[in-house]
């Protein structure tokens, strides 16, 4: 399996992280993707991505929009120069009406900026809507050409956002704990709709435990329970779950 979306440089692991990061092996994660949010947080995702073999994104989430640099192309021009190494991504970018914990137009301002020097640096895009969706695809209609080489984390919406994302921009749906969750029956509808070779794994890690590890810490070796439902919501066999959704994070985000 491969974790899509993880934030395993989080201090929330400081103290367990090479025995996490082996739970994970043992539950057949074979890769995973540490997700910068901000220019500090991006260069620990480096730090430790570069320790432990692991692929990396660097982003600035619209929570950090507030404070992000006057110069995002020159904050991440430095951040991959320190690197050595380009990232699997650019991301975690996107709007979140939802906590508005910057000014929406600065959301969207540091949203076009990321999107921007996506253009000069052809790598797959790593987003973040959330209660914002018409405003998101606004902005992408306004700045990208479809298809996107891209993922929306922590898919939650329902069918005809799924639809929209899928259909107009060939995204792919991020698919993490929350499918796992008792009042998320509008997400498991969605997936249905769109199928299998939409969807990629993830956990968001340290944040959205799976059932039955809800209210738990999450770790990248709980995907499995994401992968089981899905199994079952699709109707297909877990060992195809895997191979598929682990295919196309790979024709995503390369190989490695």
């Amino acid at each position: 399996m491969f974790d899509t979306h993880a934030h395993v440089h989080d201090p929330a692991f400081d103290a367990d992280r090479e025995l996490m990061l082996a739970r994970a092996r043992d539950a057949g994660v074979e890769r995973i993707l540490t997700v910068g949010t901000n220019v500090a947080d991006s260069r620990r995702a480096i730090e430790t991505a570069r320790a432990h073999d692991l692929d990396f994104s660097l982003g600035i989430h619209p929570h950090e929009a507030k404070d992000a640099p006057a110069d995002v192309a020159a904050a991440f021009d430095e951040l991959i120069a320190l690197a050595g190494r380009p990232p699997a991504a650019l991301g975690e970018m996107g709007l979140d009406y939802y906590y508005d914990h910057s000014p929406r137009e600065e959301q969207r301002h540091i949203l076009v900026a990321q999107l921007r020097y996506a253009r000069a640096h052809p790598l797959p895009l790593i987003f973040h809507q959330r209660d914002a969706f018409e405003d998101f695809v606004s902005v992408l209609r306004a700045e990208c050409a479809a298809p996107i080489r891209g993922v929306v984390h922590c898919f939650t919406g329902n069918t005809a956002q799924a639809r929209a994302l899928v259909d107009e921009f060939d995204l792919k749906l991020g698919i993490g704990g929350v499918l796992t969750f008792k009042n998320a029956e509008a997400l498991r509808e969605a997936v249905r709709d769109v199928g299998l070779a939409h969807l990629i794994l993830e956990t968001d890690a340290p944040y959205l435990a799976p059932v039955p590890h809800r209210g738990q810490r999450n770790e990248p070796a709980f995907v499995a329970a994401t992968a089981d439902l899905l199994a079952t919501v699709l109707g297909v066999s877990r060992d195809e779950v895997d191979e598929r959704t682990s295919a196309t994070a790979a024709a995503l985000f390369g190989s490695r």
